[in-house]
C-alpha cells in the first residue's frame, strides 16, 4: 500500500521510511506541510504519516485543509507533543490516530493497517475473497488453505486487488502502489506480474479489461 510520510527530521524520516518500505508500504517522504498538500491533491494514496511540528505549513494547518476540503484520508500523527491537550486538538483536527515519539516501528504499521482497513469498511484482519485469503500483518496469501508464497510487489498488486474485489483498478493505480518517487516503472511490469499471480493462483482470478484495468472476480 502506499502511503505519504511527512516528517522534517533528516533522521527520523530516513529509518521511518526505510522501516516502513520493510513492512510492505510504499513510503513516499516529504519534508513541509506545503508539498504534503500538493501532493495530497495529484496523488493517490492508502494513509498519511503527519508530524505536527513542520515548515511551511504545519500539521494542523494541513490537516484543517484535508478535511476542510473533504479529503477523508487516514492520518496516523507522530509527533514530540505528549500533552493531553496536544492529543484533543490533533484528534479533533481530524488526525484518525495519534502517537507520541519515540515509536515504534511495528505499532506505527500495526496501527496503519487498521486505519487502511476500517477506511475500506472491512472488519476483521483477514482480507478473504472467494478460495484466497490474504494475510496483511504477516504479508502472507492462501489458497483453499495452503500458504502460496509470493514476492513483494506481487504481493502488493495482489492486496490491492482483492481489497477492491468487484472494482476495476487501472494499471497506473497499480504502478502507483509498486513504485515510489525514487523508482523507475519498468516497461510491461504490471502485466508480468498479473501473468505470474494467475499461474500461482487461479487462472480467472484477475479479469483484464482492455484499455480500462484489472478486476478481481469475488467469486475467485
Amino acid at each position: 500500500m502506499r502511503i505519504l510520510l511527512v516528517e522534517d527530521d533528516e533522521l527520523l524520516g530516513d529509518g521511518l521510511q526505510a522501516g516502513l518500505r520493510h513492512c510492505g508500504f510504499q513510503a513516499d517522504w516529504l519534508r513541509d506541510g506545503e508539498s504534503a498538500r500538493t501532493a495530497l491533491q495529484t496523488e493517490d494514496y492508502a494513509a498519511v504519516v503527519l508530524d505536527l511540528g513542520l515548515p511551511r505549513l504545519d500539521g494542523l494547518g494541513l490537516l484543517r485543509v484535508l478535511r476542510g476540503g473533504g479529503n477523508n484520508i487516514p492520518v496516523l500523527v507522530l509527533t514530540a507533543r505528549d500533552a493531553t491537550s496536544d492529543k484533543v486538538i490533533g484528534l479533533d483536527s481530524g488526525a484518525d490516530d495519534y502517537l507520541v515519539k519515540p515509536i515504534d516501528l511495528d505499532e506505527v504499521a500495526a496501527r496503519l493497517r487498521a486505519l487502511i482497513r476500517r477506511a475500506g469498511g472491512q472488519v476483521t484482519p483477514m482480507v478473504t475473497v472467494g478460495r484466497l485469503e490474504l494475510d496483511p500483518a504477516g504479508r502472507r496469501v492462501y489458497l483453499d488453505g495452503d500458504r502460496v508464497d509470493l514476492p513483494a510487489k506481487e504481493y502488493a498488486i495482489l492486496e490491492l486487488l482483492m481489497r477492491n474485489a468487484g472494482k476495476v483498478i487501472s494499471r497506473g493505480q497499480l504502478e502507483s502502489a509498486l513504485y515510489g518517487w525514487d523508482e523507475g516503472v519498468e516497461s510491461n511490469a504490471v502485466e508480468v506480474y498479473i501473468h505470474h499471480l494467475r499461474r500461482k493462483l487461479t487462472p480467472n482470478c484477475i479479469r483484464t479489461l482492455r484499455g480500462v484495468g484489472y478486476l478481481f472476480e469475488k467469486s475467485s
